[in-house]
């Protein structure tokens, strides 16, 4: 159990025998006397990606979903979906795009992940912070352009894409946040 004014990002809530996951918490204190503070929470199910806004008043207690998460490796995708292995029992599970979301562009074989256990049941994987990937496709390079320069648009090596400094080029490795698809740096090798 966790008290509505503990709410945090990522915390698992078991809502009608679901799991859900907030994605966004926010605190108001109502100017009236007396008034409990209201949390308001954007949770996501982790079953079906149904995304939810929800208030909560200070005080409030609400159950946890019991999920484990297990170390996991991205092998690669196939025509039923994505095919991961778990790096404990060797097993494999197949989990697909519905269930992954935007989290599948950012999937390359070999990616280290944690996969979420409910009631014994692989129901998603947990990407990490960032990944490095290539850069495909992007508009050339401008002379003289700087980090703070306007953005232009770039594909990766995965398929998706995102906006890139102007001094990128085609070929080069960057690091993405998977959180948002965020341009976060080039990467050295």
């Amino acid at each position: 159990m966790i008290n509505a004014s503990d709410m945090k990002r990522g915390v698992l809530l078991d809502l009608d025998g679901a799991p859900w996951q907030v994605i966004d918490c926010s605190f108001q204190t109502p100017s009236a006397r007396g008034a409990s503070t209201l949390t308001k929470v954007k949770i996501k199910n982790l079953k079906t990606g149904q995304v939810l806004n929800k208030s909560y008043r200070g005080g409030e207690m609400l159950a946890t979903a019991d999920c484990e998460k297990r170390a996991c490796q991205f092998l690669y995708q196939d025509g039923e979906g994505y095919v991961f292995m778990d790096e404990e029992t060797y097993d494999q599970f197949t989990l697909g795009e519905d269930v992954l979301g935007d989290g599948a562009g950012y999937l390359t074989e070999g990616l280290a992940v944690r996969s979420m256990l409910y009631n014994g049941a692989v129901i998603n994987v947990e990407l990490p912070i960032t990944v490095d990937l290539s850069v495909t496709d992007t508009a050339p390079a401008i002379k003289g352009a700087t980090a703070q320069a306007q953005l232009k648009p770039a594909t990766l090596e995965t398929g998706i894409q995102i906006m890139v400094p102007p001094y990128l080029t085609a070929g080069e490795k960057i690091r993405v946040d998977t959180r948002d698809g965020r341009f976060v740096s080039r990467v050295n090798d």
